[in-house]
């Protein structure tokens, strides 16, 4: 049997037409939902016509904030999950678990499903930076589950990613392609049908989301944040997506109001991927620390200005994307030259998700 655990909303995006496709062909999948991310999911699962989770894991109705929290819910999944494996993968010995990418429910979820007995398949496999602590904890996550050999099998989005992990002697299968190209895809089909009023109306506008831990666990990093942001609104309106990690720090540390009294900013709640689809392509750069939102604007070539001083990912670099380095000189250039930067949409020959699909169901 095939099962899938997502923790996060980001893992959700990206596995979403994996989903799809499964229940296209009807075949059965056991969903399980461990519930690190509580905000819009639910939503997007009914915009894409998911179905809802068949088992869900500590869910405490709201989103893991902090990393207190992180540590506390970690633990109880573990004990939780392996004190009710049986309950939670219907008492399958045989079968495949897929966990999508590199936050803590990959080492959480492969633990699960090897307490079970149970085969691991990892999408997105084999992004490295070689520096433990960026991005933390995802480098982490991805060097511990390979060398402790909790992953059967790597899908891998390119060669170099395939390269990386080549050498645990397991299954590696290259995508040539990031699932989240089909979800864009999707969503993009969805779009056009839909009366939906985001970003309907004709204005100029830049879009910004920033939410990574090294980028917002210190005061120092939110105050960078803060003094983007006022240096956007100077040539632009900004709509500023709000994560609820980046939004409990900038309240926390008293930053919050700065940026509420801004007349060119929109302080947005996170939201569905189908209205953040329309937001994103309507914009006329993304300023942005994540690395999903990197991949997504190569695809559709936007301007993309990546705020960290290192990626893993080298989707758009030298084309639409910019890495910052947090120099200024930098910064100001791309605000100052960004339709440089615009590119035409990409076609991929194949869907990544077909690929994959096709692989783990012959395996079965």
């Amino acid at each position: 049997m095939i099962h899938i655990l997502i923790g996060t909303r980001a893992q959700l995006i990206k596995m979403i037409p994996i989903m799809k496709n499964l229940q296209d062909r009807n075949v059965e999948y056991n969903f399980i939902f461990m519930a690190q991310h509580r905000e819009t999911i639910l939503e997007i699962l009914f915009e894409f016509g998911i179905k809802e989770p068949d088992y869900v894991l500590c869910d405490d109705n709201r989103d893991i904030v902090s990393s207190i929290q992180m540590v506390a819910w970690s633990i109880k999944v573990l004990l939780v999950g392996i004190y009710n494996k049986r309950e939670l993968f219907r008492g399958d010995k045989d079968g495949i678990v897929m966990i999508h990418g590199d936050a803590p429910p990959l080492l959480l979820g492969a633990i699960l499903a090897k307490s079970q007995k149970l085969r691991v398949a990892s999408v997105e496999a084999g992004l490295r930076s070689f520096n433990l602590l960026k991005p933390f904890p995802e480098e982490i996550t991805r060097v511990v589950t390979a060398k402790l050999g909790l992953i059967d099998v790597f899908y891998c989005q390119d060669q170099l990613s395939a390269e990386n992990v080549s050498k645990y002697n397991k299954q590696v299968v290259n995508t040539n392609g990031n699932t989240i190209v089909d979800t864009i895809q999707l969503a993009s089909s969805i779009n056009k049908l839909s009366t939906n009023s985001i970003s309907d109306k004709q204005e100029r506008y830049a879009t910004v989301s920033l939410h990574r831990f090294e980028t917002i666990s210190n005061i120092s990093g939110l105050k960078k944040i803060v003094e983007l942001i006022e240096k956007l609104t100077n040539v632009i309106q900004v709509k500023f997506i709000l994560h609820p990690p980046t939004r409990e720090a900038l309240k926390k540390n008293g930053l919050y109001r700065t940026l509420e009294n801004n007349i060119n900013l929109d302080l947005i709640p996170r939201m569905t991927f189908l209205n953040f689809n329309k937001l994103i392509s309507k914009s006329e750069f993304m300023v942005t620390d994540g690395g999903s939102n990197q991949e997504e604007c190569a695809f559709l070539g936007i301007p993309c200005l990546v705020i960290r001083n290192e990626t893993e990912r080298k989707d758009g670099l030298g084309d639409n994307a910019v890495l910052s380095y947090f120099d200024y000189n930098v910064i100001d250039s791309f605000i100052e030259n960004y339709s440089e930067y615009r590119r035409p949409s990409k076609v991929l020959k194949r869907s990544p998700s077909e690929i994959i699909i096709d692989n783990v169901t012959k395996s079965l």
